[in-house]
């Protein structure tokens, strides 16, 4: 059965594209065929899988406003199991097209029915916005994954997202549900992100993640060579939080990695202190 699982958080800088190329490329490794779909005019999940963005074309802005069939948009990328269907500045007209749209929350749902059964995991990068497109994607999903930086300002607009999130469960998706949320940037060293971590505990309760992930610059350094941490420097320490999440994420559902194809990956190591 594919499960559809949106990144999202209407604040930016908070780790959202980081994680949705991370997760799915830990997915991807595990063995899971794996679809990630860049729905951010910014197009940075594009980039930072080795796409050139101005050049992915057709791309999800040919899905959603054009109907295009999402089968001619995919592509593979350079990791086993792991393909994409790209985004990049064309989406910034997608808001006017879609206005007057018949069914314009619903365009990215109807487009995956199609490609669902060739994939395990789709997951969904979205802008930083609570606009059409990324309605459109939690109206497509069943979870939402919520990444929270580990810094001041962190819960700003998290219970209004929330809500929003309510809202399509109620109206549009009812089978979406929260997944939970994801402590992103965290510097264990700092009191204000201890003190983060301490409320978004209270917030999310139970479905806060136990993985944390780092500040690490070996995670800002991977998208501009275009790769997945695990490719880039499968030791660092942002790798090991990445490959912890896949694990976690994949241990709720009581689903063991798949060894036929799996690219082997390093165990998860403590995490130090050091950034």
């Amino acid at each position: 059965m594919t499960e559809t699982i949106v990144i999202a958080n209407q604040k930016g800088g908070v780790g959202k594209t980081t994680t949705a190329i991370n997760l799915s490329a830990g997915l991807a490794s595990s063995g899971f065929p794996t679809l990630i779909i860049d729905t951010d005019p910014q197009g940075n999940a594009t980039s930072g899988l080795g796409f050139d963005k101005t050049a992915f074309n057709p791309n999800i802005y040919n899905v959603v406003v054009e109907l295009m069939p999402l089968e001619k948009t995919i592509k593979e990328t350079t990791l086993p199991n792991l393909s994409m269907v790209g985004a990049n500045s064309d989406l910034l007209g997608s808001e006017i097209a879609l206005a007057t749209a018949i069914g314009r929350e619903s365009r990215l749902r109807g487009a995956l029915s199609s490609i669902k059964e060739r994939y395990r995991f789709v997951v969904i990068d979205c802008p930083p916005s609570l606009g059409i497109l990324t309605i459109n994607a939690l109206n497509a999903a069943d979870k939402v994954i919520i990444p929270i930086q580990g810094e001041y300002y962190a819960l700003e607009g998290l219970a209004q997202f929330v809500e929003a999130v309510n809202r399509v469960h109620d109206t549009l998706n009812p089978r979406l549900a929260l997944e939970g949320g994801l402590l992103t940037m965290f510097d264990p060293r700092m009191l204000l992100s201890n003190q983060v971590k301490e409320e978004v505990s209270k917030f999310f309760g139970a479905t806060l993640f136990n993985t944390v992930i780092p500040r690490n610059i070996r995670l800002a350094e991977a998208p501009g060579f275009g790769q997945p941490i695990m490719q880039y420097d499968p030791k660092s320490r942002g790798s090991q939080a990445y490959v912890a999440l896949a694990q976690e994420f994949l241990a709720r559902r009581a689903i063991l990695p798949q060894t036929s194809g799996r690219q082997t990956q390093p165990e998860p190591q403590p995490l130090e202190s050091e950034l």
